[in-house]
């Protein structure tokens, strides 16, 4: 046996509580653990206590990195019991075989119920009055709010959170109308909602409140221009992610009378600094803040605790686990489960290509495959094509759920044809304008390499990379020369290139692999410079 090895025959798995966690997430372990404590901010003792744990469950102030996993010789799971997952390295728990699951769904209600309060402390100038009063003045006349009956309140991002908003701010008989690209009309009419563009949206909100994950492109998605085309008397709430609100426009927006006031629970950076747009938006007199309370509440730490301590018996006991964030969990057979990283990153291509919401989706498993059971790939097809669109964590539990809240059909297809490879998992997805879009993928070789193989029909072959541009444009001589050159002149630097055409003159599809993202200035000249039918950079994100 090595060294540092334990023997784990004949002993009960052990369970590390690094935190402070509710008696309701002690009970949900149940008896089938040596549930131990220590205190996860004294390093050495952490250290000391992980040398046979088989799971650790923390919260936000013990971290878990490297270092830590280095002196985890048989852990299997770390369990963080909350939403976020900045103090878990990821990368080195995958890299260590280790499991890494969260609570993605425990703050759902409270992040939605505390909008509304940021939403009322506006209306009725709460914060400020009782400022006032607590100080020995009694202003009345001074604290004049506004009804939120028969207001337009604006919700960018109508995922989980966002629908929960909906829902409630019904209730006060607002007019509800939201904008989110991923979400059928049929959808949000099942809500009560509105979709209208961005544009449509800031013009028309009384209240805006965003809902969306940060990414590059959301990030600052609400800035200057979108402040000055808001009424005067409107306001602007964010209690999802800190610089999906530029913080700087805002600061001079209030300043500048262009909107009425704002909500703020989340930063840029948290504490915001001392000097930023950040901290002098806290001292606004229109401003309510909060330190981040999103999770805040009694019952969304309690549903936190025991949501993990269900997902450590799963995978403890070897079963499919709800809420992974880094491996798939559960029995599945070792042939399938090189399928399920690429079936995430076929899914991310999807959504990719897509430029209408996804009504349906066929998940279609070909050649070998067919005699093992491969529902996991359902999953991971599903969790693929929601984890670039949505603001909350995609696991293989939410994922059909997201689904089935924007009404999206999934059927998984299994046939033992695959007539160019052993096995092919096909990805064909029907689009709300009724357009297709399709995209299929292989392993290949030793290694596995993870190969795009087809997209929308045609044939192509090259290896998935972080960044790719996909290209579908009428063929004539010297389109590459134009792209090639652009991109040169740029400095990125085409790493692959695969052209699919089916007759001379005909479309062609063109599948570049970059080294680096290309500027959205840059493709839309690049677009228009070989007038692209289809034209998109698809970015992946690591699981």
């Amino acid at each position: 046996m090595p060294e540092n090895a334990v023997n784990t025959s004949a002993r009960k798995p052990v369970v590390l509580l690094a935190e402070t966690l509710s008696p309701a997430t002690v009970d949900a372990l149940g008896p089938d653990f040596d549930v131990r404590s220590v205190d996860g901010t004294d390093r050495e003792a952490l250290f000391a206590a992980l040398a046979d744990a088989d799971a650790v469950l923390i919260r936000s102030a013990t971290r878990i990195d490297a270092e830590a996993l280095s002196h985890a010789p048989v852990l299997k799971v770390v369990a963080r019991a909350g939403v976020g997952l900045d103090n878990v390295d990821i990368k080195a728990s995958t890299a260590a075989g280790v499991m890494v699951v969260n609570a993605p769904t425990s703050n759902i209600v409270s992040a939605a119920e505390l909008t509304v309060g940021h939403i009322l402390s506006l209306a009725r100038r709460i914060p400020a009055a009782h400022a006032s009063l607590s100080a020995g003045a009694w202003k009345r006349s001074s604290y004049t709010g506004a009804e939120l009956f028969e207001k337009t309140v604006g919700i960018v991002g109508l995922g989980r959170i966002g629908a929960l908003v909906a829902a409630r701010l019904a209730a006060f008989d607002m007019r509800v109308v939201a904008y989110d690209p991923y979400v059928t009309s049929a959808r949000a009419q099942q809500l009560g909602v509105q979709l209208l563009s961005l544009e449509d949206l800031v013009a028309e909100s009384d209240f805006l409140t965003i809902h969306m994950p940060k990414t590059p492109e959301t990030t600052g998605m609400i800035g200057a221009e979108q402040f000055r085309a808001m009424k005067k008397t409107a306001y602007v709430v964010n209690v999802a992610r800190g610089g999906l609100i530029d913080e700087e426009a805002l600061l001079v927006a209030l300043q500048n009378g262009e909107i009425a006031g704002a909500g703020l629970d989340v930063f840029t950076s948290e504490p915001p600094v001392e000097g930023s747009a950040a901290h002098a938006l806290t001292a606004q007199p229109n401003v309510v803040v909060t330190p981040h309370l999103g999770a805040s509440t009694d019952e969304a730490q309690e549903k936190a605790g025991v949501s993990v301590a269900r997902s450590v018996r799963l995978a403890l006991g070897g079963d499919l686990v709800p809420d992974a964030v880094n491996v798939a969990g559960g029995v599945i057979d070792p042939y399938v489960r090189p399928g399920i990283p690429l079936t995430e990153k076929l899914g991310q291509i999807l959504s990719g290509l897509a430029h209408s919401p996804l009504t349906s989706l066929d998940v279609e498993v070909h050649g070998e495959l067919n005699g093992y059971d491969v529902g996991v790939l359902r999953l991971a097809a599903l969790k693929g094509v929601f984890t670039p669109i949505v603001s909350e964590t995609v696991s293989y539990v939410n994922a059909p759920l997201l689904a089935e809240q924007r009404g999206v059909a999934v059927r998984l297809v299994q046939d033992d044809v695959s007539e160019e490879y052993r096995n092919v998992v096909t990805l064909r997805g029907a689009l709300a304008d009724g357009s297709q879009v399709s995209v299929s993928g292989t392993l290949t070789g030793p290694k596995q390499i993870e190969k795009l193989v087809a997209i929308n029909g045609h044939a192509v072959e090259l290896p998935i990379e972080k960044h790719h541009v996909v290209m579908l444009y009428t063929d004539r001589p010297g389109i590459v020369a134009v792209y090639g050159q652009r991109f040169g002149d740029a400095g990125i630097n085409i790493a692959g290139m695969q052209i699919a055409r089916e007759t001379a003159g005909g479309q062609a599809l063109s599948v570049l692999t970059l080294d680096s993202p290309i500027p959205e200035t840059l493709l839309d000249e690049v677009r228009e410079a070989i007038d692209a039918d289809l034209f998109r950079q698809i970015e992946l994100v690591e699981a």
